[in-house]
């Protein structure tokens, strides 16, 4: 297995697990490999350095002095968001394209309220907030769109 550092063209950081790099190679060809943040699918394999796992461990978690970290690329607030999206969608009922009705209906007292989540264009979003019912726009990509491992 090999365990690749690779980057969207958004400077989106993220690892892959491939079985060799010919596997990576193909499926990256074939358009399947895309950035978890974004949905970008154009990558590019990172210069990693090989894990050697010599017993002891060491914190290398402290960056160093002239190292600048911009928000985009920093790993923490990446993997932050992608449990922050996980989180919602696993608790929230995805109403689909019907969000603007169904959070209308709840707002209004016409169904149980419960937590849900799906499409509204910016205009039913717009429509929504100038009503008082609050909507959060969360832009999702493609590759969390499906089912979560």
């Amino acid at each position: 297995m090999k365990v690749l550092d690779l980057q969207c063209a958004h400077q989106h950081a993220f690892e892959g697990w491939f079985a060799s790099d010919d596997d990576f190679q193909d499926q990256l060809a074939r358009g399947l490999v895309e950035c978890p943040m974004c949905g970008d699918a154009q990558i590019t394999k990172m210069l990693s350095a090989p894990r050697l796992n010599l017993g002891a461990s060491r914190d290398n978690t402290a960056p160093e002095k002239d190292q600048v970290v911009s928000a985009p690329q920093d790993p923490a607030l990446q993997k932050a968001w992608l449990r922050m999206v996980r989180h919602v969608m696993a608790n929230t009922e995805d109403v689909g394209e019907k969000f603007a009705e169904e959070a209308r209906r709840i707002h209004y007292g016409e169904t149980t309220s419960r937590d849900i989540r799906g499409q509204a264009s910016r205009e039913e979003t717009a429509a929504l907030i100038e009503e008082g019912i609050s909507v959060l726009p969360l832009p999702l990509p493609p590759a969390l769109k499906g089912p979560l491992q």
